[in-house]
């Protein structure tokens, strides 16, 4: 069960759980409207799904691990590491957002923030401290050109 705890997809499957439960059956009176959630919903997930294609590609193409608790072999600083240190990371955020949008899910909403910040705390930080140390100078002109989520 530590083990599931420890992958980023677990909080994100968790969250999703959540709101779509509480769209499903506890929607409290509260609505963001019918067209425009449900559009903007499926461009924030379809832009999500790309952000983190992107991000393992690159990850991918630099033969380095995508796994938030293994040492990098390789700085990824390309593509979407451009925009963001943490793409899969955003894009996890996007596919929560857009599917509360989809969902109706309004009170879902405070999900967001608590997802960004465990996110932060288990597994960013981490990350980051390993970077630091494996990569030195390289990561510290990264990190000081690239914002960590957007």
């Amino acid at each position: 069960m530590r083990k599931l705890i420890d992958l980023p997809k677990a909080w994100l499957a968790g969250m999703l759980l959540v709101a779509w439960w509480q769209g499903r059956y506890h929607p409290m009176g509260l609505s963001f409207g019918p067209v425009w959630a449900d559009l903007l919903g499926g461009l924030l997930v379809g832009g999500g799904l790309l952000f983190i294609a992107l991000a393992v590609a690159e990850m991918r193409r630099a033969r380095t691990t995508v796994m938030p608790n293994e040492e990098a072999s390789q700085l990824v600083t390309g593509s979407v590491f451009k925009l963001s240190r943490n793409p899969i990371y955003v894009g996890d955020a996007m596919i929560l957002l857009g599917l509360i949008l989809y969902w109706d899910a309004v009170p879902s909403l405070v999900l967001l923030p608590i997802f960004v910040w465990v996110v932060e705390k288990r597994f960013v930080e981490k990350e980051e401290r390993m970077l630091r140390r494996k990569f030195l100078a390289q990561y510290a002109k990264y990190s000081q050109q690239t914002r960590r989520w957007l």
